[in-house]
């Protein structure tokens, strides 16, 4: 019997803890296979579109042939020539001098859908035709909340995470505190206090009124007064034991025969799923904390970066991390190994995450010092109440 029994339990384990990584697991899945379906998308719209010259460019070509006729091997006489230039590339749209099939590959529309819906939009690539143009919109505005649900749901793992890491570290300083500040007497006497606590009336079955008289020797020897409020703490005990509701028959047929436990499994992945975001809003950490966790973060991936992005030193990698993590996307600085980048999208994801956690302390601290300044200037506009003379 023991021997099926714990196979059973084994699968029952393996159940529980796949219910339990279901709903996080299916927020990165569908996120996953939305950026695929963009990318394909955007591929055979931008990447396959048919490349013609406009009147624009036939101008612009005409007017720097022009210029470039008049240049001479002299560099003080080409100095003037340097205004008409800058102006006319000025005029010059980017979309002429790039290939669709190179910028619009499967990694580039991929990377493109990444920078649609985390709102990071760098801007350097962007669709071109009015049907991209149409299905960026429609795309951005079912992916932009799917992202902000899947940082949300793993926004309470990493809350839940850093919750339980500072409150273990908290409880390790107390505990070294108190080994440095408790003598042997105190501690002693803490012990003491402690076993005396421990010892209060517990009343598990319902029992008479004469045999708690007789099990409690120690409420004869005390005054009258405590007697009479110790057995009425008794008696209240006994009458709930009476009026607590019968067990449920269901349960006890699901503790017998975990195989009838499918509707009560269901319902605790139902509630995996309402209790989104709300370890996030129970967070309370230092804000300088989480400063420190966002340094580390990014400087990790900036003393990487360079190593493929050979434009870039440290500052500039640690520069464009941060913009990309707060979102801002500037679009500044170009990377030249995209599909590279790509591949820390894990990382895009999590450090995104931790951005947000550190904004929302920060929005919380903000909300709790403007509640401090208006209630202090509340308290200097009352009026002072006026003591009049009996």
């Amino acid at each position: 019997m023991a021997s099926t029994s714990q196979p059973l339990r084994g699968k029952m384990a393996c159940k529980k803890i796949f219910w339990a990584v279901f709903p996080h697991a299916c927020f990165i899945l569908s996120l996953v296979i939305y950026a695929f379906l963009g990318a394909l998308m955007f591929y055979y719209i931008e990447g396959k579109r048919e490349v013609n010259l406009s009147e624009e460019y036939r101008k612009f070509l005409q007017n720097l042939t022009y210029i470039a006729r008049q240049l001479s091997d002299n560099m003080t006489e080409n100095d003037k020539f340097k205004k008409e230039i800058r102006d006319l590339f000025n005029t010059a749209d980017q979309v002429w001098f790039i290939n669709p099939e190179e910028r619009w590959s499967f990694f580039g529309s991929l990377f493109f859908c990444c920078t649609v819906f985390t709102t990071v939009g760098y801007g350097n690539t962007y669709p071109v035709t009015r049907l991209g143009k149409y299905l960026c919109m429609l795309y951005a505005l079912f992916g932009i909340p799917l992202m902000f649900l899947v940082l949300t749901d793993m926004g309470d793992i990493l809350a839940t995470v850093l919750s339980k890491c500072y409150n273990e570290f908290r409880k390790l300083q107390s505990r070294i505190l108190a080994s440095k500040l408790c003598s042997g007497s105190t501690c002693s006497k803490r012990n003491e206090l402690k076993s005396r606590a421990q010892s209060k009336i517990v009343i598990n079955e319902p029992l008479t009124i004469m045999e708690v008289l007789k099990s409690q020797s120690s409420m004869k020897r005390g005054p009258v007064k405590y007697r009479n409020v110790e057995l009425f703490e008794m008696l209240i005990a006994r009458e709930n034991e009476h009026t607590k509701p019968a067990r449920n028959k269901s349960m006890e047929r699901w503790s017998s025969c975990p195989e009838l436990a499918t509707g009560k499994t269901m319902s605790r992945v139902i509630e995996n799923f309402d209790k989104i975001g709300k370890e996030l809003e129970k967070l309370d950490v230092p804000i300088l904390l989480m400063m420190i966790v966002i340094f580390v973060y990014i400087s990790c991936a900036a003393a990487i970066l360079p190593n493929w992005e050979k434009n870039m030193d440290f500052q500039e990698a640690f520069y464009f991390c941060f913009i990309t993590l707060t979102t801002i996307g500037f679009g500044d600085t170009q990377l030249e190994h995209p599909k590279f980048f790509l591949f820390f999208s894990l990382y895009i994801i999590i450090g995104m995450e931790i951005v947000f956690i550190a904004f929302k302390l920060g929005q919380d601290r903000l909300i709790v010092l403007y509640k401090k300044v208006i209630s202090f200037c509340a308290e200097k506009k009352m009026p002072s109440k006026k003591v009049y003379p009996k």
